[in-house]
């Protein structure tokens, strides 16, 4: 299995591209599939000037929020390489950290950013796959009721045989997503052909001519456009294992212009034949080309799947590592010399959450209507987290960075309210999603801080411990490690063991493991060792980490004997609280979260498993905490 210590070895930068095309853009890739049908079944005339202004609006909905906004701009704002909101944010706060108040409010917007993310993420699978299969009933008219079971069945598969299928068929992603791109262009040229004039849509004055002649209607009309751009964040969110040229490379060399000329493509289509609007995207095709596009289709819809699926693993392993979620059980799955995540648990959450949502809305139109409002959220808290790095990091001008976060806030925000109206059709559904989210990361948050003060107060420094320390101890061969969640000062396992065995190891090694705000550490600057103690021999160790990385304690053990820290890592014992939360009458933790807060504390996974300890050399104290 390949390491994650390090970050990726850089390929030629070609090759990056073309690898990026299969990962990053899936999501957006997949937007034609359904998007330009949705806009027009709003009671929009399908006529020159109506074509004209949304063909206006798609354009330049691409040009400012994804090439300019993403690719140019919080691109930019990577931390060493490494992009997503959890990125985003571990970067906003190296700029703020002097600031309590500040720390915290960037914290909030990142936690926030990454729920609503997870209300996007349950919508974009059960899309992408209905958008596919609904050729179905192009293909063939008579197979029209059978696009609801066929897509039931591939998510599905793609869920139950998820921890095997990025390993086994991960290396034709790219291939895949690039021939699709350039069927992408080809369809859309070959009718643009028959109306080159469609080209003339580039020119703003269509879209604020159709916007004022429509009235309230544009509402609706931009909450239909706001799914060209979904999956913008991926750009910046899957940047890390290509780099920033590449996906710059890939988005204006190849997909951009695919995704433009199949748009423009679809509107000169409704000029001549204005029925296709039923689904526009296939009857770009000639008739003996269809059943070929729809198995395409469907192979792009389940890439972008995949995709998205990923990244949720990805964010929560950040989420965890960052300390902003409960440890949940993280495996390795490996795509050739790359290793991806995979979290059970997450996954079959995320296919019941799925599944669900494709049976009751049953088509994209339905979807449609609950999708956009969680995405349009995740990019303002983009946008208002990125303005933080312009400040602070890049110490660019006052007015220039007011006019970044004015001007692209105002876009987010036109894009946010057009969607408020789907609420009540379908967008309450991310919004619960994101919400539940949010009320379990923020009480883990809470729930850890409150822990901290517990151990913080009830801490006892290696000096006074020693005075402690009678002669009644028996001093036990071989060395304890001690596994410790603070910083500085005893922790009560080892107190706990003291008061029940009276007995105490010849070495004593208080192992706390820190993540630090970037991606990865490298081993050079893995271990901090202090050492305590005249006549016993006291070790505090930490180790640290990126966020990006797994701890891995047996690995960690080498690294100690290397720094001139001398023990047989296979002799040595490993102490490990097993704590046992309750609260207090007068907890500050409200009373509603308390119940929450101990079922995610009571059913993370366990240390031994996450941190990679020998298991057969773990002994577990039982610890009361009353918080």
């Amino acid at each position: 299995m390949p390491s994650d210590s390090h970050p990726p070895v850089r390929e030629p930068l070609a090759s990056l591209a073309f690898g990026a095309v299969g990962v990053v853009f899936c999501d957006i890739g997949t937007s034609p599939l359904y998007a330009l049908k949705e806009v027009f079944q709003d009671g929009i005339t399908v006529d020159r000037v109506h074509v004209f202004g949304v063909l206006s609006l798609i354009f330049w909905s691409l040009t400012l929020v994804v090439a300019c906004k993403y690719t140019l701009f919080i691109m930019r704002a990577n931390n060493n390489g490494e992009g997503g909101i959890m990125a985003l944010m571990a970067l906003a706060l190296n700029a703020c950290r002097d600031d309590p108040r500040k720390t915290a409010a960037v914290v909030s917007l990142g936690i926030l950013g990454a729920s609503l993310f997870f209300g996007d993420i349950i919508i974009t699978p059960a899309i992408s796959v209905l958008g596919a299969v609904e050729g179905l009933q192009i293909v063939s008219p008579s197979l029209r009721g059978e696009a609801l079971p066929v897509a039931l069945l591939v998510l599905g598969g793609l869920f139950i045989f998820q921890s095997s299928i990025t390993g086994r068929i991960g290396k034709i992603f790219s291939p895949v997503m690039v021939l699709w791109f350039g069927v992408l262009a080809l369809t859309g040229l070959s009718n643009l052909l028959e109306h080159p004039d469609v080209l003339l849509a580039v020119n703003p004055v269509y879209a604020v001519q159709f916007l004022c002649e429509i009235g309230w209607k544009g509402f609706l009309v931009m909450g239909a456009i706001v799914l060209v751009i979904t999956g913008a964040e991926a750009l910046y969110a899957d940047m890390g294992p290509f780099g920033l040229k590449p996906v710059r490379l890939a988005w204006f060399g190849y997909v951009f212009p695919a995704l433009l000329l199949n748009y423009f493509g679809q509107g000169a289509l409704l000029l001549d034949n204005p029925a296709a609007v039923q689904n526009p995207f296939y009857f770009l095709a000639p008739v003996w080309a269809r059943f070929p596009l729809l198995i395409l289709a469907t192979l792009a819809a389940l890439i972008a799947s995949q995709a998205v699926i990923s990244g949720a693993f990805s964010v929560i392993r950040q989420a965890i590592q960052l300390g902003y979620c409960p440890r949940l059980n993280v495996l390795h799955i490996s795509d050739g010399e790359k290793s991806r995540v995979y979290l059970p648990a997450v996954n079959w959450l995320l296919m019941i959450a799925v599944t669900t949502l494709v049976f009751n809305f049953q088509s994209t139109s339905a979807l449609a209507s609950a999708y956009g409002i969680a995405v349009t959220g995740t990019m303002i808290v983009d946008t208002v987290l990125a303005f933080i790095v312009i400040e602070a990091l890049w110490h660019w001008q006052r007015i220039k960075g007011l006019a970044f976060l004015a001007i692209f806030l105002a876009i987010d925000f036109q894009f946010l309210f057009a969607n408020s109206l789907k609420i009540q059709t379908g967008g309450w559904v991310s919004l619960g999603v994101g919400a539940l989210v949010y009320i379990a990361m923020t009480t883990w948050i809470q729930g850890r801080a409150l822990l901290h003060e517990y151990m913080e107060e009830k801490h006892l420094l290696f000096e006074e411990l020693e005075q402690e320390i009678t002669g009644h101890l028996v001093t036990v061969e071989g060395t304890a490690i001690y596994l410790a969640r603070t910083l500085k000062g005893v922790p009560p396992v080892l107190l706990h063991n003291l008061e029940h065995n009276h007995a105490l190891h010849e070495q004593v090694i208080v192992l706390t493991i820190v993540t630090k705000d970037e991606p990865y550490v490298d081993e050079e600057h893995r271990v901090k060792i202090r050492m305590f103690g005249k006549n016993r021999k006291f070790y505090r160790v930490k180790l640290y980490y990126g966020f990006k990385q797994n701890a891995d304690v047996r690995r960690a053990l080498e690294l100690l004997n290397r720094e001139g820290l001398v023990f047989d890592p296979k002799k040595a014992s490993f102490f490990i609280g097993s704590e046992r939360v309750s609260f207090r009458m007068r907890s500050p933790m409200p009373p509603w979260r308390r119940g929450i807060f101990c079922f995610l504390f009571d059913n993370s996974t366990s240390p031994i498993d996450f941190f990679k300890i020998p298991v057969d050399r773990v002994v577990e104290l039982g610890v009361r905490v009353e918080l």
